[in-house]
């Protein structure tokens, strides 16, 4: 009996984290332009042998008819488009993975936040509305695949679509989230979103009425204004800023000194707050002016 409690005595590490357990939190990111540089829906549509500028015409189309979801168009494209369904196959999703250009640093961005920032864990997801075939592919062997959300279909025996079985685009996104607190057994005040568009306003919304936490890694005009935080910077790790502000408590000189442990060098770091205006002519101020010159 003496020897079996030897054997499995806790280690001092172990003893402190059950001392001092850390906190949970969820960290979810889109993908287009928030991971990655350029849009998955425009590497697919070149890899099919269709122009940017067709894929622009009926991608906007949809938007300007509010017939989809923000985020759902290539997903409603892939499906619906007789041009984009005869070419699309699960291989041309998995080669599209390949070329989407990622922003440096995810894998240490992930790693990081899963086993590095002191008293915190940060379980990291995608939740994004392009195709979970694409994103998978481009995050393989960085980020695990069932920690991966996007739009997922069902093909016939030919490899054709024949279905959609769900669009994390728009309010897709904000049941996404919802059902990750549920798996996951965490409250929404620890839930972290990050996103750079139109489609990820919903969500934000969402998370901040519920004390979350949400970030723009864009200074799109709408998303801007909702987000707790902005962040532009060409390296994924440029979230981890005002989380280790904001949710962390770090100061400058601590976060500083961490990215000099990794290698890294925060050259530049402006915090600016930006107001956007249009200023036009007060056109009744004008009619009346008109008025009266003519009334002389």
């Amino acid at each position: 009996m003496n020897l079996y409690r030897q054997d499995h005595q806790p280690g001092p590490e172990s003893m402190i984290e059950r001392a001092h357990p850390k906190k949970r939190f969820i960290l979810a990111s889109d993908f287009d332009q928030t991971l990655s540089f350029n849009d998955s829906g425009y590497v697919l549509a070149e890899l099919l042998g269709i122009s940017v500028a067709e894929f622009e015409r009926k991608a906007n189309g949809m938007a300007k008819l509010n017939l989809v979801q923000q985020g759902g168009e290539l997903a409603y494209l892939l499906l619906h488009d007789p041009e984009f369904r005869s070419k699309a196959r699960p291989e041309h999703l998995y080669e599209a993975g390949k070329r989407v250009r990622l922003k440096p640093n995810i894998d240490l961005l992930y790693r990081f936040l899963s086993e590095e920032v002191a008293g915190h864990h940060f379980d990291f997801y995608v939740i994004s509305a392009g195709p979970v075939e694409v994103i998978r592919s481009a995050l393989e062997g960085i980020i695990p695949a069932d920690h991966i959300y996007g739009t997922e279909f069902e093909y016939n025996a030919q490899g054709e679509i024949e279905r959609i079985l769900q669009v994390t685009a728009g309010y897709g996104k904000v049941a996404a989230v919802d059902q990750l607190l549920e798996k996951l057994k965490i409250g929404p005040d620890r839930l972290v979103y990050v996103g750079d568009g139109s489609s990820d306003i919903h969500v934000m919304l969402h998370v901040n009425r519920r004390d979350g936490f949400t970030i723009a890694v864009s200074e799109n005009k709408y998303l801007a204004p909702i987000a707790k935080r902005s962040v532009i910077g060409d390296s994924a790790l440029a979230i981890l800023i005002p989380i280790l502000e904001e949710v962390v408590g770090w100061n400058s000189s601590q976060i500083r000194e961490l990215f000099e442990t990794k290698g890294l060098l925060i050259q530049q770091w402006d915090k600016v707050q930006t107001d956007m205006l249009t200023i036009v002519p007060n056109s009744a101020a004008m009619e009346v002016e008109s008025v009266i010159t003519i009334a002389d």
